[in-house]
């Protein structure tokens, strides 16, 4: 028990943090690189989708960052969207990443519980997302399911084999 790790908490991001989440995002995401101006864009379209996890000195240990998207669809990795689309029906969870000290102590659960909370406070019936690194698994634990969209599969391709669209309904 204790170390860094049991000291961390979720707070909204800052474009100060941004050179945190690069670093996790590279070891989280080694084979889906996204660089510094991806994570500043949706910082920028969407602050109220964007955490981090922090260890209580300043030091990421994960993010989190979801903002309004069309469903059926998922943005090409490492691009940027310069607009949310006005057609959104979905809040799309663009990335979910924790270094390795801070996986398994029931960290993720907490801002899933909290964006899908936010989420439905603010109208949106669904959460979307992309489960690449054979995440399947542990995305349906979180109560999403697999979502077969035949329109998502030559881009699902692009994420890497195994990549999976999902979603999270989100009752009243």
């Amino acid at each position: 028990m204790g170390g860094p790790a049991s000291e961390a908490f979720w707070r909204e991001m800052a474009i100060s943090d941004l050179d945190g989440v690069i670093r996790v995002a590279r070891e989280a995401f080694p084979d889906h690189f996204e660089d510094r101006r991806c994570f500043a864009e949706r910082l920028k379209l969407f602050p109220q989708g964007c955490f981090v996890l922090d260890e209580g000195t300043g030091r990421m240990l994960g993010y989190l960052i979801a903002y309004p998207w069309t469903a059926r669809s998922a943005p090409p990795l490492n691009s940027l969207v310069q607009a949310l689309p006005n057609d959104a029906e979905v809040l799309y969870l663009h990335d979910l990443a924790l270094l390795r000290e801070a996986q398994g102590k029931n960290l993720t659960r907490i801002i899933i519980d909290r964006l899908a909370d936010q989420a439905r406070r603010d109208g949106w019936r669904a959460i979307a997302l992309v489960a690449v690194n054979d995440a399947t698994a542990f995305w349906a634990k979180a109560g999403f399911a697999e979502a077969d969209e035949p329109a998502m599969r030559e881009k699902l391709a692009s994420y890497g084999a195994g990549a999976t669209y999902m979603t999270r309904t989100l009752g009243a």
